[in-house]
Formats: C-alpha cells, structure tokens, sequence
C-alpha cells in the first residue's frame, strides 16, 4: 500500500486541509497528531524505515513506549500538507523507554516534529490511560474569536465553560465535560505540557490564554468537530458581547432538563 492512500493518512491530511479553510492556521500555526494503530502500522511498515538517531523528546511517556504516531513538522504550513505529505509531516516511533523518538517517515527534506512534541505525547499518554486506548488524536489551532474572549472572559474553567454552553443549546452536549483554561505560558516546554496535561485529566478540550485550544478525540471528525464547535460558541459570545450582551439566556434549569433528556452527565458545579 502507497502510505499516503492509506485510510488514516488520508484522514490526518483531510483534517489539516478543512482548519486551514477555516482560518484557525495561519503561517506555520497549529499542529496535530495520531496514535497510529498497530495495524494500520503493519499495513505501512514496508515503507517505515529503521530508527537511525533517537532523539530526546523533552518528556518521559512510558506508557506510549514502542508506538508510532502521525505527527505534524515544526515549521511547516498545514496548507502544504496535503500537496506533499512526505515534506510536511512524520511518522515517529517512540523507543522502549519512552524518552526519545525516531522518525521513520516523512519530512523528506529533515526538520523536526512539532515544536508541541512533549504536550502532544503527554496528553496521549494521559488520554491513552483514561479511555483505555480509544483516544487517538490530539489537536491544536488558532481559531480566532476562543482567542479573543482570552482576553475579556475571566480565565476560569467554570466560567468559560458556562459561556460558551449558553452560546447554543446543543453545545453542553457536545463538551458536557466542560472547557480547560490554561493561563499564559511559553508553548512548547515541559510547563504547559504538565498544565495541559493536568487539565486533559478531566477535560477534552483546553484553552490556551491568548494563544489557541488544544482538544483531544478517539478520531479526526471528533477532534475537528470539538474545535469547530467551541469556536462556533465564542463566534456567537463575540457577536452577542457587540450587540450589547445577554437579555435572556439558558438557565441552568434549562440545562439540568437538556442533561436528562440527552443523558448526558453535565458538570454539576458548574450549573450551580
């Protein structure tokens, strides 16, 4: 099989191509990553080479030890990606120490793999262990109006959370969890990996104060899905905010009656 028409290639590329329609990825902004599954690795392996440098990863994930993941380049366009996979993006194996990574595919002309490396993998190791290995994909953009309300909403996940649920009655539904704040920090260090981390422990999606959202999914539609509808909400909270704010809202009745019928288990303390 040629690795780029294999299913999750093709996925991963979708994905990158639809955000950057968006707008959430300007320049070299945003990066993305999947837990390849082993047997969508030996459907590829022929064309994977050996690990040749092991390279430190800046963290240590022992429980990804010997796994393989899709991950974007540092420095490269997520507009390019699709026009050359092997450019722009890599496939990495973590070694069985789960400290460094090799790249055995792709960025064909050298580079590295997302400056991000140690909060993607981080999270993975965390998503990995809480949903018993269904969660595959960790996903960061740029999308505009979540990074605007950083700016004027108080930095607290229950009231992030709570604005952004009364911005459309199906949106407690989508992330009945909740939203993760991150406050400002230097991207791309062990800091913010342990923030987000922290926060990944209990939310699937993280803001990042002045800087984007991170969000984690079992696949690429509900890591897409999960950005696009937090930056739906803050779309409509900034146009709300311009017309002069809330008149009248959901309550958190309102809520408690949704929640019951969906069957979805709302965050309790935040319907208080």
């Amino acid at each position: 099989m040629d690795i780029k028409n294999a299913a999750f290639m093709q996925g991963f590329i979708r994905l990158t191509e639809d955000a950057f329609r968006k707008g959430w990825h300007e320049r070299n902004g945003g990066n993305l990553s999947y837990r390849i599954k082993p047997e969508e690795v030996e459907a590829v392996k022929a064309e994977l080479t050996e690990p040749k440098e092991w390279i430190s990863i800046g963290v240590a994930v022992p429980k990804l030890a010997n796994e393989y993941f899709l991950v974007t380049g540092s420095g490269k366009y997520m507009r390019n990606v699709s026009l050359c996979p092997e450019e722009n993006i890599a496939i990495i194996r973590i070694d069985q120490t789960g400290e460094n990574y090799s790249i055995v595919w792709g960025l064909a002309h050298g580079g590295r793999p997302t400056s991000e490396l140690p909060t993607h993998l981080s999270n993975h190791e965390i998503k990995k262990e809480l949903t018993n290995g269904t969660n595959r994909v960790i996903y960061h953009a740029h999308p505009t109006n979540t990074i605007a309300l950083t700016f004027v909403l108080p930095l607290e996940d229950k009231i992030f959370t709570r604005e952004l649920w009364e911005m459309a009655t199906e949106d407690p539904v989508i992330f009945p969890r909740g939203i993760g704040v991150v406050p400002w920090m230097v991207p791309g260090g062990r800091e913010i990996a342990e923030a987000t981390g922290k926060l990944m422990r209990e939310y699937d999606i993280a803001v990042w104060a002045h800087h984007g959202v991170f969000v984690a999914g079992e696949n690429f539609d509900e890591a897409f899905g999960l950005m696009d509808t937090v930056e739906k909400a803050a779309e409509i909270c900034v146009k709300v905010r311009s017309m002069g704010g809330k008149k009248q809202t959901i309550t958190s009745r309102n809520f408690k009656d949704l929640a019951h019928d969906f069957q979805v288990d709302l965050r309790q303390e935040f319907l208080d």
